[in-house]
């Protein structure tokens, strides 16, 4: 028996083959079928993103540091991170023949004999001021908003490494010119190392390979600063976008906007076009602040000198609060067996950051906790809805800032002849009074607005028009928010006192875990308990009512009609309320 060898197929596709595909088509073909590529592109490359300015703060984070690698890249090739020592015979008359490190000298020739080099280390600056401040303020946007609540806390987690690995990775960039002032820096963080009980001056020998200064920090520095924070970084950036591409974007409230959906732009053509035009005015911005306002002119800090300090010296601003915290706590030192334990120095510069960035870690997990709330959010809240979690993070931004303040009591004393040790004295009661303050502000001005969004919600908006009665009584004219303004302001949940189980059972035995649902319990009223709720569909239903009397009071007054098609935002508002109890 004979086979038509001509009928036997050649591919276990489906879909019938019109004809051969070409070369550019088949290793297409042959990458798709092993590794899947075009179906998710399909997938994502419509991926829809919503249209609001305050997502544009990440952006900016995240073309900053592009800005750094590509700038970087460029300074990479001329910079000599080496710690042996040369006279300069550049073209800087005011160092030449002065000894100093061959970094140093790279950074001198990178700014005044590279072609671009000056122009390209103060975007590289700027740019990394840039992308901190940047994560800072996009940091507390998602804060503010609800955006750090599940399924997103490890999103949160790593914006917030993020966080800490960029300002380790500027300390490390501006050491390296080895100029004085970040000499200067190196010095303090030697300082820091040694005050660690036990393992500090084993670390400050293993690092420097030796007693300070040595010849090895600056090459060790380099290694770290282009190689291996920039690739933690890269790995961290990565994993948070596509933790954003898998959860999908948050959106504000509005009409048509749930917690299934996103509305906005598709990832293709508008999205990617948009970003990328944002890429070049990031881009833009950063050249032009490089090209016009100098930043860490080394060669008017001259060469490092272990025997000298500059006068002011200053660390970048983002290392402004734990250099505050150094300043003003007291010299508390310990001395035992013959050890010296230097309090003042471990508790600002070690203990201090640490505690700080594991609350920021934490926060979504302890009001997770709080308000036993485990649904899955891609709405956000208006700050004023969520006052308590307001509250806590303008109260650890009042401690930032004073402890940011703190860190220029120096120069503040001078500018403002004033006494440093008055500064000093004050900052050290400021930094635990000021963000008590902050918070209970703070917590009464959002509940505040709550009030004042519940007034406009039940009685309409203000017109400014005063109407005179036949009795001779006077009233303002109140007129029903837009819908679209209406619906935004009851879309959002009512908050649940968390209620614990009995104590004790029927025995009169201890329920397991009563002492902490207890400390649970009194947590969740302290955080929902002032907290003005929406109104209920009753209540709204009257408001309707109301105003529909006074319009038709008023209205002949005007001359004209009532017109009842102003009142459909109200209906809108009522039956979306509704539908919020019974879910």
């Amino acid at each position: 028996m004979s086979i038509d060898t001509s009928k036997v197929a050649r591919t276990n596709s489906s879909a019938a083959t019109a004809s051969k595909p070409g070369r550019a088509g088949a290793v297409a073909t042959w990458a798709d079928e092993r590794l899947g590529l075009a179906s998710a592109m399909k997938k994502n490359l419509r991926k829809v993103f919503p249209d609001h300015w305050s997502f544009m703060l990440g952006e900016i984070a995240l073309w900053s540091f592009v800005v750094l690698l590509l700038s970087g890249v460029f300074l990479t090739l001329w910079f000599n991170p080496s710690m042996g020592e040369i006279h300069y015979e550049g073209s800087y008359d005011q160092l030449r023949g002065v000894a100093m490190s061959e970094a140093f000298a790279s950074s001198l020739d990178l700014s005044f004999d590279v072609r671009g080099g000056l122009l390209m280390r103060q975007m590289h600056h700027w740019a990394a001021m840039l992308f901190i401040a940047s994560m800072m303020i996009h940091l507390l946007r998602v804060y503010f908003t609800g955006a750090h609540r599940k399924p997103r806390e490890l999103n949160w987690v790593i914006g917030s490494l993020l966080l800490l690995l960029g300002t380790l990775e500027g300390f490390t960039g501006y050491s390296l010119p080895d100029d004085l002032l970040s000499g200067t820096g190196i010095r303090a963080a030697d300082g820091f190392m040694k005050s660690m009980p036990v393992v500090g001056t084993y670390m400050s020998f293993f690092l420097f390979g030796g007693e300070f200064p040595g010849d090895a920090i600056i090459p060790r520095l380099y290694i770290v600063h282009v190689l291996l924070i920039p690739g933690l970084l890269l790995a961290l950036i990565a994993a948070h976008m596509l933790l954003l591409v898998y959860h999908k974007h948050t959106q504000w409230p509005g009409p048509g906007r749930t917690e299934q959906n996103v509305v906005g732009f598709p990832m293709l053509p508008v999205y990617a076009a948009k970003a990328g035009g944002f890429f070049f005015i990031v881009f833009g911005a950063s050249a032009l602040m490089g090209g016009l306002m100098t930043i860490n002119p080394v060669w008017m800090y001259g060469p490092y000198d272990p025997s000298k300090v500059t006068a002011g010296s200053q660390p970048d601003w983002y290392m402004g609060w734990p250099d505050g915290a150094l300043r003003i706590i007291p010299g508390w030192e310990s001395h035992f067996l013959g050890v010296t334990l230097s309090w003042n120095i471990f508790l600002p510069i070690i203990v201090l950051p640490g505690l700080m960035f594991t609350i920021l870690m934490l926060l979504p997990f302890l009001e997770s906790w709080i308000t036993g709330d485990k649904r899955d959010h891609h709405l956000l809240q208006r700050p004023r809805d969520a006052p308590t979690r307001t509250a806590v993070m303008v109260a650890l931004m009042t401690f930032y800032g004073l402890l940011w303040a703190a860190g220029g009591n120096d120069i503040i004393a001078i500018t403002f002849d004033l006494s440093i040790n008055q500064i000093t004295y004050f900052m050290r009661a400021a930094v635990f009074i000021g963000p008590v303050i902050a918070f209970f502000i703070t917590r009464r001005w959002c509940i505040s607005l709550q009030r004042h969004d519940n007034e406009k919600l039940l009685h309409g908006y203000e017109t400014g028009v005063i109407m005179r009665s036949p009795e001779g009584g006077y009233s303002e004219k109140h007129l029903p928010l837009d819908p679209n303004e209406a619906y935004t302001l009851t879309a959002r949940d009512r908050d649940e006192v968390y209620t614990p189980d009995a104590e004790t059972d029927s025995n009169g035995v201890p329920a397991p875990s009563s002492r902490k649902k207890a400390l649970r319990a009194r947590l969740s009223r302290l955080w929902f308990g002032d907290n003005e709720q929406k109104p209920t569909a009753q209540e709204l239903e009257e408001a309707r009512h109301h105003l529909e009397h006074d319009q038709a009071e008023l209205a002949p007054l005007e001359g004209h009609p009532a017109d009842g098609h102003q009142f459909d935002g109200l209906h809108e508002v009522e039956s979306e309320t509704l539908r919020g109890d019974k879910h």
